[in-house]
């Protein structure tokens, strides 16, 4: 019987050293799916090879090789994008523009609030804007221009005014109380406050030259030295001004002799009032035209010169402002996508707290698992995958790729899990969001190391061990076991060699 046993023991360890290379070779080059179905073939090669002849049951021949390692988990598949939309500010809805099951692009239009002030003021602004960003026209600078030689004009008028009124005021209103007046001038009166009589007497010899200067001035008027002009003009008015209000002072003084009578002296005064009233009207109207000429060149020259900058970026804030509330009103498409979820009715009164709209996103799909605590380690962005969806069944296998693994736990049923993403890697009309699948992730791949199925290995006293097959003998070899490269399977770091028969059920 011992004979028959090492006979069949010999054949079936060359049959299963066989099935067990075949094994491992699908294992390491052909999926996770060909890998079980070749650990199935191996369990029941031993089986009838070798357990119903040698009364020790089911065995396996160990051949080391390269084996794929995966982490097997099952997930569910979601849009890439899914969001919940709502308006950022209340409003009456003017407008819904989208239905279930559309697909809108991106920066759509998909629900507004009534907005019609808001459009109109953002409108505004944008034109403010291109007026600046183009530019003075043509016929504002012309405007401008004749503005500059209207009030050019105005002030000669007023220069040449403001002369005659004031010559008229000395010449024809003062003199009148003077003897030789434009030579050496004496009041023709006396006065109690000689200081001042003397002050006035100087003041009219002084101004004598003044107007000669400013009558000539006067002559070479032109547009281009009006401005100038004026201001020489002020300096002689100035003076013209002193010397009428301190002759209407030394006349409140006058002292009435036998050649100048009380009457006189009152002719003298009226005669001085008004020709003080005349240059104080010119002076005041100096000033103004001098004002206004300053104000055109002014403004020319801010047309000549455009826009700047500073007032640019000032228009920019203010339509950006615009944009802003108005976008307030909108609820816009923030990807490309399909409309899951469209609540908002026309008249309906919102609020910022009220999400009425859902998409989420077209194009691939991506598949959310939660890897366990003890297989996250081996588990990285890029690893690829193999997926099932059960509406499909186990056979249609859809690839897929890792693009996101969380930094923090995520407890599930009281145990850390880590949540996974995976994309897949091309669009997919069959699949939907929703959908459960079961995951297959490649971690990584063992070569030349011995593997076998986690079943084959007992524990004795905290020790692991296998059943080995010797001529027909059953011993116990205590073996080290590595990280499980895949569910259901046991990588044996040492304690097992090439050829090797195990049982596939450990002994007692």
């Amino acid at each position: 019987m011992s004979d028959v046993v090492a006979r069949c023991g010999k054949i079936g360890a060359v049959v299963d050293s066989k099935v067990m290379a075949f094994s491992m070779k699908n294992l390491a080059f052909t999926g996770w799916k060909y890998a079980l179905g070749a650990l199935i073939v191996v369990v029941l090669g031993g089986y009838f090879f070798f357990g119903r002849g040698a009364n020790v049951g089911a065995t396996l021949t160990i051949a080391p090789g390269d084996f794929t390692e995966t982490v097997s988990v099952s997930g569910t598949v979601i849009a890439a994008k899914d969001v919940d939309l709502g308006f950022a500010a209340s409003g009456r809805i003017a407008g819904a523009y989208a239905r279930v099951g559309q697909y809108v692009g991106v920066g759509t239009i998909l629900a507004e609030t009534e907005n019609g002030d808001l459009a109109a003021a953002l409108a505004e602004a944008r034109a403010d804007l291109a007026a600046l960003q183009a530019g003075t026209r043509p016929e504002e600078i012309s405007v401008a221009s004749a503005a500059v030689t209207n009030a050019q004009a105005a002030l000669i008028d007023t220069i040449q005014s403001a002369y005659t009124a004031s010559d008229d005021a000395v010449h024809n209103k003062a003199d009148t109380f003077f003897t030789n007046p434009r030579t050496n001038p004496k009041l023709v009166f006396m006065a109690a406050d000689s200081s001042l009589k003397a002050a006035v007497e100087q003041d009219r010899a002084v101004i004598e030259s003044a107007l000669a200067k400013w009558a000539f001035l006067v002559s070479t008027l032109t547009n281009a030295n009006a401005a100038a002009s004026a201001v020489q003009a002020q300096t002689y008015l100035a003076q013209a001004v002193t010397l009428l209000a301190d002759a209407n002072a030394v006349l409140n003084q006058a002292v009435p002799d036998p050649t100048t009578s009380v009457a006189t002296l009152s002719s003298y005064t009226t005669t001085l009032a008004t020709g003080r009233t005349n240059v104080d009207t010119a002076a005041t109207t100096l000033t103004t035209d001098v004002t206004a000429l300053d104000a055109a060149e002014k403004n020319l020259a801010l047309k000549q010169a455009g826009s700047t900058p500073e007032n640019i970026a000032a228009q920019q804030a203010i339509v950006a402002a615009a944009q802003a509330s108005l976008a307030k009103t909108r609820v816009v498409a923030p990807f490309g996508g399909t409309v899951t979820r469209m609540d908002a009715k026309v008249g309906e009164i919102v609020s910022p707290t009220t999400s009425l709209i859902s998409m989420q996103s077209g194009g691939i799909f991506q598949v959310e698992t939660f890897v366990p605590e003890v297989a996250i380690a081996r588990v990285a962005i890029g690893n690829s995958a193999t997926t099932t969806l059960n509406a499909y069944g186990t056979s249609v296998a859809f690839p897929a790729t890792v693009v996101a693994v969380d930094p923090a736990e995520t407890v599930k049923d009281g145990v850390p899990t880590y949540k996974t993403t995976l994309s897949f890697l091309s669009t997919d009309p069959r699949i939907r969001s929703g959908m459960t699948t079961n995951v297959l992730i490649q971690t990584g791949l063992l070569h030349d190391a011995i593997v076998i199925p986690a079943g084959a290995v007992g524990m004795e006293n905290g020790k692991s061990y296998v059943s080995v097959v010797r001529g027909g003998v059953v011993t116990k070899r205590f073996v080290t076991v590595g990280v499980s490269p895949a569910l259901g399977q046991a990588e044996i770091l040492s304690g097992l060699s090439k050829g090797d028969v195990v049982l596939l059920a450990p002994a007692p």
